[in-house]
């Protein structure tokens, strides 16, 4: 039986210190920084594999994950922790197609992110080979929304110049994906070629003539309002936000699932604009005469469905500063446009000379007690969603690290949880703006191995956490510590049932979750498991996941179905609908 011939080559004896590509690529992203690197490992980079054995000793690993939708998820936020791009590998075909959900999460996120996929071999191209796809056609930019750019390296003394930009391109601008392509035999190919130095992303700063028309235009406002978000934001850039906010007395809501660029106990904190915002701030965003949005893209989430500030030109005076030249303008026609990276923007906000005193401290003070009493939930038996989240916030040490994916059961988190600004302790919270359901855990994972020293906390609804809950074995297998997981288990997809009531009350279809017993599940993957389903259950469960630092630990919480968000239940929801749609037409 005749063997395959290797697709290692022998190196020529002149060529000594040459390395095969594989190896050089390990190198190139040690150079970079790169310490942990997330991935299913396949057949197409084998021999980038075996240069994470070769450099196995210099700080690098890689991580193996259970699905590639996991892993990509762990780059993605990798990426939102470190500030600098999260790195994926994955394999062609049907491990590129697994793991473009956390491509396309990344890019509506604005994190920096690269993704890796091994291709096959040259020779083999357009026969519709194993797995063979073109990721130019599948991630390109003309998809609007998957990577900033697709590269695919021909050449092995080519690879660093190939790396360098994707981290540059990752990196400046509005922050996002990347995707490189290697094909299997460039990888075998060996090189003497260097790598390239530690990428730096270039910054923009806002010009002298944009900071002077910003300040008369807050000098001549009464009701002004900062809206906070997108990526690229560093501890200074926040702290730098925080002055501003404080020399100008501006009230400060942040963008949907960007709650940790301010500090929510700060008393110009107004609440978050995002999914089923706080009402009282929803009408301080229309009433506003200033809209000072630093950061976010303003899309739909944040805007209410471009209702809060109407699309295509607001009725309230839009300053948009964004770090993308090509988001200003996209959507909104705002009065002042400031293309500028995140640092240099705040730094430069906080630069703006106040006067003594403004026209709207009233104003500010009420945004922040609106917030405040947003707070205040209306008790639920026997299990309270508010109260669980207030026991965490109150329990578990200042700048622990909160994930969670898409689900009703998020909105408990995002209107009670309060918290701690970036400049901190960093990020402190982990989400989709894509509404990427199975997001948390993978995130979870991906925060405890990267930052062991800090606490991290998953909340999960039942439909969300099967999504990735495979990635338990991925925290088990890799050491996790200090990482507990709540799954809030209530039988259903609760968003589609919710808004099944809403539109058509009574007619339920493909709703419905058959779920099995997490805490079992929980045990089956070495991990410690408690169930609750009494609010007074919940705080010792919590502590003795706490006491168990060094085993992580899930928390099944038993819900009734009829619990559906914090503000409502489906049979006042559906109730509500009958009402409605038995009223006579006018």
């Amino acid at each position: 039986m005749n063997s395959s011939p290797s697709l290692i080559p022998t190196p020529s004896p002149a060529a000594a210190s040459a390395r095969m590509a594989g190896h050089l690529l390990v190198e190139a992203l040690i150079a970079q920084g790169v310490t942990e690197v997330f991935g299913v490992p396949g057949e197409s980079y084998l021999a980038v594999l075996d240069g994470f054995h070769e450099h196995r000793e210099q700080g690098i690993r890689f991580i193996a994950c259970r699905q590639e939708g996991g892993a990509a998820f762990m780059a993605e936020a990798q990426g939102k922790l470190t500030g600098r791009p999260g790195i994926c590998f994955v394999t062609r075909g049907p491990g590129a197609t697994n793991a473009s959900i956390g491509l396309h999460t990344a890019f509506q996120d604005s994190t920096p992110m690269i993704l890796f996929i091994g291709q096959v071999a040259s020779d083999q191209r357009d026969r519709e080979a194993f797995q063979e796809l073109d990721y130019r056609q599948m991630f390109g930019p003309g998809t609007l929304g998957f990577a900033k750019w697709v590269g695919e390296v021909q050449d092995a003394d080519r690879l660093p110049e190939y790396v360098a930009r994707a981290f540059h391109t990752a990196l400046q601008g509005r922050p996002g994906p990347v995707v490189l392509v290697l094909p299997e035999d460039m990888l075998t190919q060996f090189t003497t070629a260097p790598v390239l130095p530690r990428v730096q992303a270039a910054q923009s700063y806002p010009s002298p003539a944009a900071l002077v028309e910003l300040r008369e235009r807050l000098l001549a406002a009464q009701r002004p309002l900062v809206i906070a978000g997108g990526g690229g934001w560093t501890a200074e850039s926040c702290a730098a936000l925080q002055e501003f906010a404080e020399s100008w007395q501006l009230p400060v809501g942040c963008a949907f699932r960007f709650q940790d660029l301010f500090d929510n106990r700060h008393p110009l904190y107004a609440g978050d604009v995002g999914i089923a915002i706080n009402p009282k701030l929803a009408q301080r965003v229309k009433d506003a005469d200033l809209i000072i949005a630093v950061g976010p893209r303003l899309g739909e989430m944040t805007t209410g469905g471009y209702s809060l500030l109407q699309a295509p030109r607001p009725a309230q005076t839009l300053v948009h500063i964004h770090a993308g030249a090509e988001e200003l303008g996209r959507v909104y026609a705002a009065d002042q446009m400031i293309n500028a990276s995140m640092s240099c923007a705040a730094q430069a906000l906080a630069s703006l000379q106040a006067p003594e005193a403004v026209a709207w401290s009233a104003w500010a003070q009420q945004a922040n007690a609106d917030y405040e009493g947003n707070l205040q939930p209306q008790a639920v038996s026997p299990l309270d969603m508010a109260e669980v989240v207030k026991t965490l916030g109150r329990r578990l040490p200042e700048g622990t690290v909160f994930t969670n994916g898409a689900g009703n059961y998020s909105g408990w988190l995002h209107r009670f949880h309060r918290y701690t600004g970036l400049q901190r302790y960093g990020r402190s919270q982990l989400a989709p703006t894509s509404g990427a359901m199975g997001y948390g855990l993978p995130a979870a994972v991906a925060a405890s191995l990267l930052q062991q020293e800090r606490w991290v906390v998953n909340i999960a609804g039942d439909g969300d956490f099967l999504m990735n809950g495979q990635e338990l074995a991925t925290a088990t297998g890799y050491g996790a510590r200090r990482l507990i997981c709540v799954v809030v288990d209530n039988g259903t997809y609760g968003t589609i049932r919710m808004h099944q009531e809403r539109e058509y009350p009574g007619r339920v279809s493909g709703s419905d979750l058959y779920n099995p017993d997490f805490a079992a599940l929980a045990l089956a993957y070495g991990w410690r498991s408690a169930r609750v389903e009494r609010t007074e259950d919940f705080e010792p469960a919590l502590q003795a996941a706490m006491d168990a630092e060094g085993q992580p630990t899930l928390i099944h919480l038993r819900l009734s179905s009829d619990v559906s968000t914090s503000r409502s239940t489906l049979s006042a929801i559906r109730a509500a609908a009958e009402q409605r749609l038995a009223a006579p037409k006018s």
